[in-house]
C-alpha cells in the first residue's frame, strides 16, 4: 500500500488541497489518491481538492467515477489542471475549474526556518473546524485557525499561523522537547508529551507565543519572536 500511496503528493494551496501524481496508469493514480484519503479521513473531511494530472487523458466516465468516490468521502473535486486538451475539455464540461492559484514562493519561505525536515511535516492550508481531528507522525504546520472542538495531534512540533481555540498535543509519543507555537495561543488545552496545561482564556491583546516544557518539567508559554 505504501508503494501505491507514494504515487500521489498532496499539499495545501490557497483554495484547498492540490494532488499531484507521479507518472503511472490512471487506475493506479486513482487508487493511490483514494488510499491516501482513507488513511487520513479526518484530515480530508470537507476538503476542496484540485488535481494536477499532467498529460493524463481522462474521459467523462473517469472523472465522474472519481468525483463520486470523493463525494462519498466528503471531499469536493473542484479543479483539474492538465496538459491534455481532452482532459481539460472534459473537466470544463463537468463544470470544474482548469486553473488554480498555486502557493507563492514567499509563502513557502515563511516556514523555511520552522520545519527542518520537509518530509516529516504535514502542511494544512485551511482553518481546522470543530469536530476535526488531525493526527500526524511528525511536525504539523497550519496556515489558518484551529477552532473550538478541533484536535491537532503531532508526534513532533505544532506551528499554527493563526488563532488557536481547540486542543493541541505535540510530542504525542513522549517527546518532551517538542513545542507548540501560534499567533494567538488561547487554546482550550495544550499538551506536550504527558504534560497538560490548564484551560487558556482568550487574550484581549493576543501576541505570538511558543509553549514548551521548561527546565523544571512544567509546560509554559512565552513570546514567540516570528521576525
Amino acid at each position: 500500500m505504501e508503494q501505491i500511496t507514494s504515487l500521489v503528493q498532496i499539499k495545501g494551496i490557497r483554495d484547498g488541497l492540490l494532488a499531484t501524481f507521479l507518472d503511472a496508469p490512471w487506475e493506479d493514480q486513482r487508487t493511490a489518491l483514494l488510499a491516501q484519503i482513507d488513511e487520513r479521513p479526518a484530515f480530508f473531511q470537507g476538503a476542496r481538492l484540485a488535481m494536477d494530472v499532467g498529460s493524463q487523458i481522462l474521459k467523462v466516465n473517469d472523472l465522474v467515477d472519481l468525483r463520486d468516490h470523493l463525494s462519498e468521502r466528503n471531499v469536493t473535486l473542484w479543479a483539474i489542471v492538465s496538459d491534455s486538451p481532452t482532459t481539460e475539455q472534459t473537466s470544463q464540461l463537468l463544470g470544474m475549474a482548469t486553473r488554480i492559484s498555486k502557493p507563492r514562493p514567499e509563502d513557502q519561505r515563511q516556514f523555511a526556518d520552522i520545519v527542518t525536515t520537509e518530509d516529516s511535516a504535514l502542511f494544512v492550508n485551511k482553518t481546522v473546524r470543530s469536530g476535526t481531528r488531525i493526527e500526524f507522525p511528525g511536525n504539523i504546520v497550519i496556515v489558518g485557525d484551529v477552532n473550538p472542538g478541533a484536535e491537532i495531534v503531532a508526534e513532533g512540533n505544532v506551528i499554527i499561523w493563526g488563532r488557536v481555540r481547540g486542543m493541541i498535543h505535540a510530542g504525542s509519543k513522549g517527546d518532551r522537547s517538542a513545542f507548540i507555537c501560534a499567533l494567538d495561543l488561547s487554546a482550550n488545552q495544550l499538551r506536550i508529551a504527558d504534560e497538560v496545561s490548564a484551560t487558556l482564556k482568550p487574550q484581549k491583546d493576543p501576541r505570538p507565543e511558543i509553549a514548551s516544557i521548561n527546565s523544571e518539567g512544567r509546560l509554559q508559554a512565552e513570546l514567540w519572536h516570528t521576525g
